[in-house]
């Protein structure tokens, strides 16, 4: 018995994160079928874990974003594939978002929830497009910090990260601290995100508890509608970039990089997957091992394609479900933060619920929608990684081919046995 015993304490601590916030978040579905709205006692844990991933966001971003621009040295070469690096991964990301907005926005999935949130972020009057560009460069930068201005944070954060690469030997001792200060902000961030499994707990409670289980249909909806998402974005952007800008088949793009999806799939995780992405990019797509070297790891870390697509679906879930209206500035405001925001929390644990409390946040909306949606994460994450990874792909092959260093008889299967060009 004793052994027994041991055996169940070890295999819930060998348990991944994934599988007990989804445990919390039915336990808590259940005591709020139960005990009905008295569960609203427990919510106070809850507020507790919205609060601790309130308080990461701003260093996190900030760090993140700062070492994430350091960390490209600038030659005259890797300064080209760098700088197309970052258009092509940047602009497909916000192509991303915006189709999963315009999924939330045609199919309403929150729209008969009717939830009210008990602490709201304010939401101030909308400011018009020329009073966003204009305000995107902070007056007083340690002001924006402290007032949680997200854009002009990232802004902020760009300029110091070039100015520090761009200064040089002189600035490594600020670049060693931010990296640092980066380090524990991620540590940090895995510990607060080990209570989520009774911070979910506890909101997922409250809220079943005042909602009831109408709840769960909207949230099989959200499910469908990122998978659909992420299948018209690999399948229409990717192929069509392969396709239309690269002179490429699309199908042999897609048969080389089955392997690494696959991977991605599976792990949820586009660090896990980089070894076999490079193994498909050179032995499959015949990419030199330069470029794949270089830039299937930056997109490990600043390519959320798939992340982004999810954070257009859920923000207008959640809006939805607490009625709150988004006007056009909101929707660009959500583009350009989920855009440039992906640059500094790929590769975080829990990145996607952070960029959602990030997006969340920037434009007034409700903080406890996250908690509703924590449980599936996990589904979600499995479609989401899959996109980024075949978005990290696709951009390694545009790439290679407009450097030269692309091998089209091994990317069109005609020489396989011929050594991997450098």
């Amino acid at each position: 018995m004793e052994n027994k015993i041991k055996d169940g304490v070890s295999s819930a601590k060998g348990m991944p994160l994934w599988f007990k916030i989804l445990i919390g978040m039915v336990a808590g579905v259940i005591v709020g079928a139960v005990f009905g709205e008295s569960s609203e006692l427990i919510k106070p844990i809850g507020t507790l874990f919205i609060s601790a991933i309130k308080m990461l966001i701003v260093p996190l971003i900030f760090c993140s974003l700062v070492v994430g621009v350091t960390s490209m040295k600038d030659t005259t070469k890797m300064g080209r594939i760098g700088l197309k690096s970052i258009v092509f991964y940047l602009t497909t990301t916000a192509v991303a978002i915006s189709i999963g907005l315009g999924l939330g926005i045609f199919f309403e999935p929150g729209a008969a929830l009717n939830m009210v949130a008990s602490t709201t972020n304010e939401v101030k009057a909308s400011p018009s497009l020329v009073d966003t560009l204009v305000g995107l460069i902070p007056k007083n930068p340690i002001g924006a910090l402290a007032a949680g201005n997200i854009l002009q944070i990232i802004v902020f954060a760009l300029g110091l990260g070039i100015a520090l690469n761009l200064v040089g030997e002189k600035s490594e001792p600020v670049v060693k601290f931010f990296e640092g200060l980066a380090e524990a902000m991620y540590k940090m961030t895995e510990l607060v995100m080990k209570f989520a499994p009774y911070g979910v707990f506890a909101l997922m409670a409250w809220v079943s508890g005042k909602y009831g289980l109408e709840l769960l249909l909207p949230l099989i909806k959200v499910i469908g509608l990122v998978y659909l998402g992420c299948i018209l974005h690999v399948l229409f952007l990717g192929g069509g970039l392969v396709g239309l800008f690269g002179k490429l088949n699309p199908k042999r793009f897609y048969k080389g990089i089955i392997e690494a999806q696959v991977i991605a799939f599976t792990t949820t995780s586009s660090s896990g997957t980089l070894p076999a992405s490079i193994k498909c990019a050179t032995e499959n797509l015949g990419v030199s091992r330069s470029i794949s070297s270089f830039v299937l790891p930056m997109g490990a870390t600043i390519n959320m394609d798939g992340t982004a697509l999810y954070q257009g679906v859920l923000a207008l879930f959640i809006a939805q479900a607490f009625g709150v209206d988004l006007s056009t500035a909101d929707y660009l405001t959500i583009i350009a933060t989920a855009t440039l925001a992906s640059i500094g929390t790929a590769g975080v644990p829990g990145a996607g619920l952070i960029m959602l409390s990030l997006v969340l946040s920037t434009v007034g909306l409700p903080l406890e929608g996250i908690a509703i949606v924590a449980g599936i994460d996990r589904i979600l994450d499995m479609a989401r990684t899959t996109v980024n990874v075949t978005g990290d792909l696709m951009v390694t092959l545009l790439i290679g081919k407009s450097e030269g260093e692309l091998d089209l008889e091994r990317f069109n299967n005609k020489q396989t046995n011929a050594p991997i060009n450098d």
